[in-house]
């Protein structure tokens, strides 16, 4: 059995784990959530917060566990992993990317987004009057990341606004982290990054690539095919 750590994207929080942390224990896997800094019991305000601050997150966290976890990053996500990764390889198992973006080295979580094919998010962010957070515009939560949830409403409601300076941070290398075992998982029906810009930032990834019939938030359209899928992947 495996271990694994989950780490949510913007304006999310260890909350939105809870159902897919429940399956995965189900299966016998041990799986664990944080908040990323800025939000939960964290007493930074968040318009303080960096891409550091989240990777040192990270690594406390897996230093928690008996062996070094697989880390697991939704969409933003897949940054906050990665830098971790570059910090400190050997706390982890592997990394798997949902529905994420991919670093490159040089660029930025908001240059990836800004270079894809289409733009759903465009129009939808709001940036805070000091331009050190953003948040999404009424209505986008619903439409874009939850329309295939049970309870759409109820999850939009519980988004947050964001730090901008982990969005705008490039990792200048991503060699240690491309070192671990990766895999991708694609989904198939996401409103908010393009399933064929998803395609396109896992081909470096090769045959380890599977795809999910869900939207951006799998882990609460679907909870127990992902944690069925993230077990298979990390076993």
């Amino acid at each position: 059995m495996s271990d694994l750590l989950l780490i949510h994207g913007s304006c999310h929080g260890a909350w939105c784990w809870d159902a897919t942390i429940a399956a995965l224990r189900s299966l016998g896997h041990e799986a664990r959530a944080i908040d990323m800094p800025g939000r939960g019991a964290d007493p930074r305000p968040m318009e303080t917060v960096t891409l550091s601050d989240f990777a040192g997150a990270i690594l406390a966290a897996a230093r928690d566990f008996d062996r070094p976890p697989v880390l697991v990053g939704h969409s933003a996500g897949g940054f906050s992993i990665a830098a971790a990764a570059e910090a400190a390889p050997d706390l982890f198992a592997g990394l798997i990317f949902l529905c994420a973006y991919v670093p490159r080295p040089g660029l930025s979580v908001a240059d990836l987004r800004r270079a894809g094919p289409r733009q759903p998010l465009a129009g939808r962010i709001r940036t805070a009057p000091d331009r050190r957070t953003f948040a999404f515009a009424p209505g986008t939560g619903e439409e874009l990341f939850f329309h295939d949830c049970s309870d759409p409403v109820t999850a939009a409601n519980r988004l947050i606004p964001e730090a901008v300076a982990p969005q705008e941070t490039a990792l200048p290398f991503t060699a240690r982290s491309e070192a671990l075992p990766r895999h991708y998982v694609r989904c198939t029906a996401d409103r908010v990054i393009p399933p064929e810009y998803q395609s396109v930032m896992a081909s470096p990834f090769g045959a380890h690539v599977t795809d999910l019939a869900t939207g951006h938030s799998p882990f609460l359209a679907a909870p127990r095919a992902l944690a069925r899928l993230l077990a298979g992947l990390a076993s």
